[in-house]
């Protein structure tokens, strides 16, 4: 198969001012472009498909893989009756005027690069978790969707789940007194993010479109497969799981940036050549006053843990319950309080919605910002070996 050469800066930038930013009324269809369409992408793709009332189309498809692009292109055409356009070059497609909006679910070390240029080149975007893994990188892509007037919509879908919206609702509430402390402890036993690679053909992958402006190599089925597992596309464990926890801990308690962060871990059990750690743990300290400690091991599948302590009592925010345990406060809470679901649409038709409306999508640029700058200090402290700080008024982080 054909496939769409490189393009260079100039091109692409001339491509994107002569195309124009497309005027579209409200009762047009919201032409969507998805970039990166395997397991994650294929999902988004099908909830738009399942959004019935936001009048959304997927008009494109860019993926480096030709099974992928093959796969996508087959279903938007049995799901929408239109045979998209296809590329390997996301680049090409952010020049196309058949597309409003697009969708990243390419691998997590492309996610910042991409924002930054579908902002710039007029584009809504739904941007998969995490939003950055290069703080550099995060930063630009921050303050490029902060400069434009696009609706940005990050992947941290549990800002759409209607119990965690009542959670959220009552931490702010106050009704737990003063937090001090949340943890988090997520268990496995298992080699995850290990993927069969034997199958993966050099003459169906794009590989410089894949690498992008990490360094260049030659072609590794294994990289393709497991990018995970490498260094040169992952900060580990913090930008892959530790993202959608601490999340929670901006979104409920309403402090944007951790002051400092310390990390240790490695790889202890699984050593089948990764370079992502299997044991992780991070400890965050904010503001507001309170100290989160997030902690991971694919090692042993010991029960998960995600606690708020407050002076008041506990919410166990996985069985989304609130209690008096632990206090002994004369205001403690007495009775247990079962956490309410409130009633929500899902992550993509609030991300649709949006982009008719104009209104502010609830995992915004800043909530993405703020968790990737989390995720970036929590993998620098692990790599440097000691305590990373980050200078709110200047968005910087101190090593």
């Amino acid at each position: 198969m054909h496939q769409t050469p490189d393009w260079t800066r100039r091109n692409f930038v001339s491509a994107t001012l002569a195309a124009g930013l497309r005027t579209r009324s409200a009762n047009d269809r919201i032409q969507i472009g998805v970039i990166g369409a395997g397991g994650r992408g294929s999902e988004l793709m099908r909830q738009v498909a399942q959004a019935k009332g936001a009048g959304a189309v997927i008009t494109a498809v860019c993926d480096v893989y030709r099974p992928n692009r093959e796969r996508a292109a087959e279903f938007v055409e049995k799901t929408w009756n239109v045979k998209p356009r296809l590329t390997v070059d996301y680049r090409e497609l952010l020049t196309w005027r058949d597309v409003d909006a697009v969708i990243i679910a390419a691998p997590d070390f492309t996610h910042s690069v991409m924002l930054k240029e579908a902002v710039e080149a007029g584009k809504d975007v739904y941007c998969e978790k995490p939003m950055g893994v290069d703080f550099a990188e995060a930063k630009a892509a921050y303050l490029a969707v902060r400069k434009s007037d696009r609706v940005v919509q990050i992947g941290t879908q549990r800002r759409s789940e209607p119990r965690l919206i009542g959670a959220a609702r009552l931490v702010r509430s106050g009704v737990l007194g003063q937090v001090t402390r949340v943890e988090f402890s997520v268990n496995f036993q298992e080699p995850r993010w290990r993927r069969d690679y034997t199958h993966i053909r050099p003459e169906d992958v794009a590989w410089p479109q894949f690498l992008m402006h990490r360094p260049s190599r030659p072609f590794d089925a294994r990289r393709f497969r497991e990018w995970q597992l490498f260094r040169d596309y992952t900060n580990g464990i913090a930008g892959l799981w530790m993202c959608h926890f601490i999340d929670l801990v901006h979104w409920f308690l309403e402090d944007p940036y951790p002051a400092g962060a310390v990390a240790n871990g490695g790889v202890y059990l699984w050593k089948d050549g990764r370079e992502t750690s299997d044991v992780f743990h991070a400890l965050l300290d904010y503001p507001k006053g309170f100290l989160v400690s997030f902690a991971m091991s694919l090692t042993n599948a010991a029960r998960n843990r995600n606690l708020w302590y407050g002076t008041r009592g506990v919410l166990d925010a996985d069985a989304l319950k609130i209690t008096g345990d632990g206090s002994r406060m004369p205001d403690r809470i007495t009775e247990e309080i079962e956490v309410p679901a409130e009633a929500v649409n899902s992550h993509m038709e609030n991300f649709l919605e949006c982009v008719r409306t104009r209104a502010t999508p609830r995992a915004d640029i800043q909530a993405g910002f703020s968790h990737a700058v989390a995720c970036c200090m929590a993998g620098l402290a692990l790599d440097h070996g000691r305590k990373v700080r980050f200078d709110r008024d200047k968005l910087e982080i101190i090593l």
